[in-house]
């Protein structure tokens, strides 16, 4: 599951804590969580990752990775240096956290910006962290999450033209706003490293999107030997107190069967 569902405060309820929602995993019998940095305190330290550690391990629940909401697809300079040297820290952390991919985002250039140029630009600053993740046996994972990579091409042309065996997708099922979703899944499912599965797809013109097929993105997974961690990232309008429990209860035979 990914830390970032239930983490707003609602209704009067307190605000959670990373550490809370590593007890709801492990109360609802997740084997892992995903940890996304923006649900940490931003004076986070490694003292921090080493306390979250300790609790995610006394509860048995496996830390699958972290989430970091980066830019590469700026021009050259301090605010993209700033950008490089954020994921550096969190590679960093997830090492001590014993977390063993982060998601990152290729990024959304700014309106003055030539489109060849931020693609290159995030190209050279995905390599140089995967450089120093490589040290840190951490993977990075690039979402299909709209700008750069708002269609299947430039996402793997990124993944093809960096060179590191800790480079890959974090492939992302409710993100390709575009005509067929699905077919452009399939494309970027050999590159997979790691899955985030929503519960809704959005089609081009269909802003409100359609219940997932899950079936048929598991197969074109199973299809295409993923053999990595499945994170439900709840992203619907119902309670997810109520809504989560009912679709891990639905999830963990359809996953149970297909692995």
């Amino acid at each position: 599951m990914d830390a970032g569902q239930g983490a707003e405060a609602k209704d009067g309820k307190p605000q959670w804590e990373v550490s809370d929602f590593i007890d709801y995993c492990a109360d609802q019998n997740v084997p892992g969580a995903e940890l996304t940095s923006y649900f940490f305190p931003p004076d986070a330290t490694a003292a921090t990752m080493l306390e979250v550690k300790r609790r995610a391990y006394l509860r048995g629940v496996s830390i699958t990775g972290t989430a970091v909401g980066n830019n590469f697809a700026l021009a050259k300079g301090k605010e993209l240096d700033d950008q490089i040297a954020d994921v550096k820290k969190w590679i960093d952390f997830a090492a001590i956290l014993n977390a063993p991919h982060i998601r990152v985002f290729a990024g959304n250039p700014k309106k003055d910006m030539n489109f060849d140029e931020a693609l290159a630009n995030c190209i050279a600053a995905y390599q140089e962290c995967l450089d120093y993740a490589g040290t840190k046996g951490v993977f990075l994972g690039i979402e299909n999450h709209h700008g750069l990579v708002a269609d299947p091409a430039n996402l793997i042309k990124i993944i093809e033209s960096v060179k590191s065996p800790w480079a890959g997708i974090n492939f992302d099922s409710g993100n390709f706003n575009t005509e067929d979703p699905y077919g452009d899944l399939e494309k970027i499912a050999p590159y997979a490293i790691n899955v985030q599965l929503k519960m809704r797809v959005k089609p081009k013109g269909n802003p409100e999107g359609t219940p997932s097929d899950i079936p048929r993105v598991l197969k074109m997974l199973r299809d295409a030997n993923y053999q990595g961690w499945f994170t439900l990232e709840f992203e619907e309008k119902e309670d997810p107190f109520v809504a989560v429990p009912k679709i891990l209860n639905d999830l963990r035979p359809r996953l149970l069967s297909d692995w």
